[in-house]
């Protein structure tokens, strides 16, 4: 039982140890679209809620995409994919 009650603490260690990297992560949100750079308010809900934020942990990058600039990469994507298919 003792085994097991360690193998948990360490989960839920490292858990939180996750979540506090993520959320250092979070002061380097961009104010602007990565391609057209619009202005990114972190304010405004509506704009917090339909703009796309891609986390490259090992890079510690963070990278904002507005919601046009993210609909034209994934049609990309998928084009590509039909074509390569």
């Amino acid at each position: 039982m003792t085994s097991k009650r360690k193998m948990q603490r360490k989960k839920e260690k490292e858990a939180q140890q996750e979540v506090k990297e993520t959320l250092g992560l979070f002061d380097k949100i961009p104010e602007e679209c990565l391609t057209c750079r619009e202005f990114f308010d972190k304010k405004d809900k509506k704009m917090v809620s339909e703009w796309r934020v891609v986390v490259r942990k090992q890079e510690k990058k963070v990278r904002l995409y507005c919601p046009k600039c993210w609909d034209a990469a994934i049609k990309i994507v998928k084009d590509y994919g039909e074509q390569s298919e």
